[in-house]
């Protein structure tokens, strides 16, 4: 569910909990309790427009997990690289 709304979020921009229920048999109740998961990992954030309150999709968190696994995967390569040349001489 949590994954469904951020890639709902990220299509379709900022939106309030009754558009995000819209078509689901989900309640409101439990989308809003995703959505303050969600917004404590940093992944969406809650903003109010006049009376409205709607959710939109924080790229920030994402951008961090995708350079440390980028800095993740270049010291695998290299650990596996020494390795093949150990294994090799």
């Amino acid at each position: 569910m949590r994954l469904r709304l951020i890639a709902v979020l990220c299509v379709g921009g900022a939106m309030s909990i009754t558009q995000l229920t819209s078509g689901t048999d989900i309640s409101r109740q439990a989308v809003t309790k995703h959505l303050n998961v969600l917004a404590a990992a940093g992944l969406v954030r809650g903003i109010k427009i006049g009376r409205e309150h709607l959710w939109e999709f924080e790229p920030s968190q994402l951008e961090e997990a995708r350079r440390s696994l980028e800095l993740i995967a270049r010291q695998w390569d290299q650990a596996l690289a020494r390795l093949k040349a150990a294994v090799e001489s």
